[in-house]
């Protein structure tokens, strides 16, 4: 199908829902709705005894809707680490009730992990598939559409997106990164897996996943794989695992009431983000490493507002030949995490 007919196709879809949009306009909420989250932290490197405290994130989040079919998302955050960032920055036309399609700078669509936001982290630091290996947003367009199956639904993302940092939206292209996911939710198992194909300076580096969820009583459990193969052989095939799970219960302990314990191990190969050094070649950024982590939670909890108090500890893994950058080695964190 040539782009002219697409993008046909796409008007007549939305000329043949605005009888059904206007039905629903009087049960559309117009106010804006804010919400984010706080991350204050402490942080004690036990091989090295160096100590550090941080506003992890002071995230804000504004969205809401403008039309029956027509929702936006603003995400900044005010503070990661002394910075202030944007993150997001979307608006979505909803097509149908099960197709929608989103234009704006937002994550692509691909990986599990990533898709947390400060407010819903397990542990005070995320997984290496989910910051190092695959922490990437995009300025873009993606189509998304739901399946409702007999058993379960299928949910399908997909989209295209300029290669270049969110920081430059003024660069002109030749080619583009591409993502797609595809979701499987059946009772308390969801399984995902999808395809990122992005070029962050010249190298074309594809990714493949897969995870799957478990979700029961007060048991969570939950496994990610992503293999990251950079093309030309310009550099060694990057693996990467997370496999984590979490208890939870209900407890009274003064304002908090409930408790959970975590447990993970995850771990990478060498990783490189694909940006070449002085003489044009991929380096390994990240060494490879294993990583146990171990902690507990304390949580008050009424929605919208949710408060954790949260401690953990990682114990590292490295070769004997690798000397780890500073604070990446076993260490103690405490985490307060105000989420509204």
């Amino acid at each position: 199908m040539k782009l002219p007919t697409r993008i046909i196709t796409i008007i007549l879809l939305v000329i043949a829902a605005i009888p059904c949009l206007r039905a629903e306009e009087s049960k559309v909420d117009y106010r804006p709705v804010i919400s984010g989250a706080l991350r204050a932290r402490y942080e004690y490197s036990t091989a090295e005894g160096n100590q550090r405290f941080q506003v992890r994130n002071a995230r804000l989040i504004v969205s809401g809707n403008v039309a029956p079919a027509i929702s936006y998302f603003v995400q900044a955050d005010l503070c990661d680490r002394g910075v202030m960032k944007i993150f997001d920055a979307w608006g979505r036309l909803r097509l149908w009730q099960t197709l929608a399609l989103q234009g704006g700078q937002f994550r692509l669509p691909f990986g599990t992990d990533c898709y947390r936001g400060p407010g819903n982290y397990i542990f005070p630091n995320p997984s290496y598939v989910g910051w190092e290996m695959n922490n990437v947003r995009g300025v873009g367009a993606k189509m998304s559409y739901t399946f409702s199956l007999p058993a379960g639904s299928l949910f399908l993302d997909g989209g295209a997106f300029n290669p270049t940092a969110i920081t430059d939206h003024n660069v002109w292209v030749r080619t583009l990164a591409y993502a797609a996911k595809v979701q499987y939710t059946l009772g308390n198992v969801t399984l995902a897996t999808g395809f990122q194909t992005i070029s962050p300076d010249s190298v074309r580096i594809n990714l493949t996943g897969a995870s799957a969820s478990w979700n029961c009583g007060r048991w969570t459990v939950e496994g990610e794989y992503i293999n990251k193969h950079y093309t030309h052989r310009r550099f060694k095939t990057t693996h990467g695992y997370n496999l984590w799970a979490n208890y939870q219960f209900p407890v009274r302990a003064g304002m908090f009431n409930r408790a959970s314990f975590q447990a993970r191990v995850d771990g990478m190969t060498d990783h490189s983000t694909g940006a070449r050094n002085s003489e044009g070649a991929l380096t390994a950024n990240h060494p490879g490493r294993n990583r146990i982590t171990a902690g507990a939670t304390l949580t008050y909890l009424s929605t919208p507002v949710r408060c954790d108090l949260r401690v953990s500890y990682e114990k590292f893994f490295y070769r004997r030949s690798v000397t780890p950058a500073a604070g990446e080695n076993d260490r103690i964190c405490a985490e307060l995490v105000v989420k509204f």
